[in-house]
C-alpha cells in the first residue's frame, strides 16, 4: 500500500485498484482508481438532478449525472480537472446536459490555466434523441477544448471503454493534447454499423469483430500514430499513462498543426493504397502482422516502439 500527501494530509492508496479492468469498471470507478485516494470533488453531481430534459418525451429512462461525471481531484498530489462519461448510460452518448458538463469543465480549465485535463472517453457519438442539441454539444466542446490548449492547459483523452469513442467523441478526441489508448479501446468518427448501413455490407462487415478491432481498435490506432501510448486493460495502466501525457502534451503552435498536417500527408502517401490494417502494419514492417491482434500487451508494446516511434510534436 503507497500513501500520497494531499495538502499535508496522508491518504493511503489502495492496491487492489491496479488489478480492475478499465473496461468493465463504471465511470466512477474509473475516476475513483485513476486518482489519488479521497481527492475527487465532483461539480454538478447526482444530488443536483441536472437531467437531460429531452428524454422523457421519448419514454426513455433518465440519469441523475447524465451519463457524465466531471470534477476535481488529484494525481500524486497535482490538481487535474477530470471528466468521465458513462458508456453503461445510452452509450456514453452525447446530449446536451452531457455536453454542457464537459464544455462547463473545458471552460474553467482555459480561464484557470493552470490544471490538466483528463478526458475519460466511452461514447457511441450523439445522441439520436437530441441530435441538434448533441451536435450544438460537439462543437462546443471542441471550441472549449482549443481554447483550453492555447491558454496551456494539456488535455488528455483515455479511451478504453465498452462504448469505444466515437462519431463526436471521436472528433473530440482527436482534438486532445494526446491520447491512450487501450486494446479494447476502438476510436472512429463513424461506427461499423453506420459504415455498413451506408455503403454495404462488402465495404465493411460490422458483424466481422477482428475486422472491427484491427481497423478502429487501439493497436491499430497506437501503430498509425493515432494515440501516443498504448495502455494495458488496468486502471493502473490508465493512471501511469495519464501521468506521462500531461508532462508531454505539446502546446498547439504552428509548428504543431504543420507537424499534423505532415504526418497526415505522410500517412495518406504510406498507407493511401492499403486495403486492410494488415497490410497497414505490413508496410510498417511487421514481418508477420496476422499475429498482432493476438499479442499481449508487453509483446505489443516491445514491437509497436520498434515499428512506429509515438510522436508528440502533433496528434
Amino acid at each position: 500500500m503507497s500513501t500520497v500527501t494531499l495538502d499535508n494530509a496522508k491518504v493511503e492508496r489502495q492496491p487492489l485498484v491496479s488489478a480492475n479492468s478499465w473496461y468493465e469498471a463504471s465511470a466512477r470507478q474509473r475516476v475513483e482508481g485513476l486518482l489519488d485516494a479521497n481527492s475527487f470533488v465532483e461539480f454538478i453531481g447526482p444530488e443536483m438532478r441536472e437531467m437531460s430534459p429531452h428524454l422523457a418525451l421519448f419514454d426513455l429512462p433518465e440519469q441523475f449525472d447524465d451519463g457524465m461525471v466531471v470534477g476535481l481531484g488529484r494525481i500524486d498530489g497535482a490538481p487535474v480537472l477530470v471528466a468521465a462519461q458513462e458508456g453503461r448510460f445510452m452509450g456514453g452518448a452525447f446530449g446536451e446536459v452531457h455536453g454542457a458538463k464537459l464544455t462547463g469543465l473545458l471552460r474553467a480549465a482555459r480561464d484557470m490555466a493552470s490544471m490538466p485535463v483528463l478526458i475519460l472517453f466511452d461514447t457511441g457519438g450523439v445522441r439520436l434523441q437530441e441530435a441538434n442539441a448533441g451536435e450544438l454539444a460537439i462543437a462546443e466542446i471542441m471550441r472549449a477544448l482549443m481554447e483550453a490548449r492555447f491558454a496551456g492547459v494539456p488535455v488528455v483523452g483515455l479511451v478504453g471503454g465498452r462504448s469505444g469513442c466515437y462519431g463526436g467523441g471521436g472528433l473530440i478526441a482527436g482534438s486532445c493534447s494526446a491520447l491512450a489508448v487501450s486494446e479494447q479501446g476502438r476510436i472512429s468518427v463513424s461506427g461499423p454499423e453506420v459504415i455498413e448501413t451506408n455503403r454495404g455490407v462488402e465495404e465493411f462487415d460490422s458483424k466481422d469483430r477482428a475486422l472491427v478491432w484491427r481497423t478502429m481498435g487501439g493497436k491499430h490506432r497506437r501503430l498509425i500514430g493515432g494515440a501516443e501510448v498504448f495502455a494495458d486493460d488496468t486502471i493502473e495502466s490508465f493512471r501511469n499513462a495519464a501521468r506521462y501525457l500531461i508532462e508531454l502534451a505539446p502546446a498547439p503552435t504552428l509548428d504543431t498543426l504543420e507537424a499534423e498536417q505532415a504526418r497526415l500527408a505522410q500517412r495518406i502517401h504510406d498507407f493511401g493504397d492499403c486495403a486492410d490494417a494488415l497490410d497497414i502494419w505490413r508496410s510498417l514492417g511487421a514481418s508477420e502482422p496476422e499475429t498482432i491482434p493476438a499479442l499481449s500487451y508487453e509483446a505489443f508494446v516491445a514491437l509497436a516502439d520498434r515499428l512506429q516511434e509515438p510522436r508528440h510534436d502533433a496528434r
